[in-house]
């Protein structure tokens, strides 16, 4: 995942790539034939600080590598921000960036 966080006047701007296949389960592998199991994002959800400042639910229609973009007052240079997804997997990520 690849987040980028700037102050903007008084609102920090978060655009974050997500990087995840997003499968569906729906589709099958052409060599194989066989169904590529369902792996996608179910939440997203950043922190600044302990606050929750954006959450998202995914479902198996988000395209991979999801790239988002929100902004939120409150904060200022040199804060960290924290974005989390969790998948259908259970598979989790954290990443920390500062803010620029």
């Amino acid at each position: 995942m690849k987040i980028k966080a700037k102050m903007k006047k008084d609102m920090a701007v978060i655009k974050v790539l997500a990087k995840h296949p997003m499968e569906t389960g729906l589709r099958k592998d052409k060599k194989t034939d066989k169904v590529i199991p369902a792996k996608f994002i179910k939440e997203l959800v950043c922190k600044h600080g302990d606050k929750e400042v954006f959450h998202a639910d995914f479902g198996r229609s988000v395209s991979k590598d999801p790239y988002l973009s929100f902004s939120f007052a409150g904060a200022k240079k040199g804060d960290t921000v924290s974005m989390t997804w969790i998948d259908n997997t259970d598979e989790t990520l954290t990443v920390e960036a500062p803010i620029k």
